[in-house]
């Protein structure tokens, strides 16, 4: 719910941040803590541009987010926010190259 209810407040413009208004952003997974109390947010720049500018603007802006979220969803708290740069592409392209190389090719008889 979290993660949808932050991808649609993104999508709106509803934050007024110039590095968020021009970008368009991927919420790719919300973990939530044990208890609730805090909300782990992996997002990407869509395209794969640098994600330090847009998680350096969700942080400024992480009080309006918990704010508006907490209207949005239903919970006992307002959960806190951290934002990380999800890192699944970069993972799967590198899984890619290892599956591709020659020598991972010449064991599995795919020459």
């Amino acid at each position: 719910m979290l993660r949808h209810a932050l991808a649609e407040l993104l999508s709106r413009r509803e934050i007024h941040d110039d590095v968020l208004t021009g970008t368009v952003i991927t919420v790719a997974e919300v973990r939530m803590s044990p208890d609730l109390k805090l909300a782990t947010a992996y997002v990407m720049p869509l395209g794969g541009s640098d994600p330090k500018p847009v998680l350096d603007a969700l942080d400024k802006n992480k009080g309006f987010i918990r704010k508006s979220l907490a209207k949005k969803v239903t919970l006992k708290y307002a959960p806190d926010f951290r934002f990380r740069a999800d890192d699944r592409f970069d993972e799967a392209l590198n899984i890619d190259r290892l599956l591709n190389s020659p020598e991972v090719r010449r064991d599995t008889g795919q020459e």
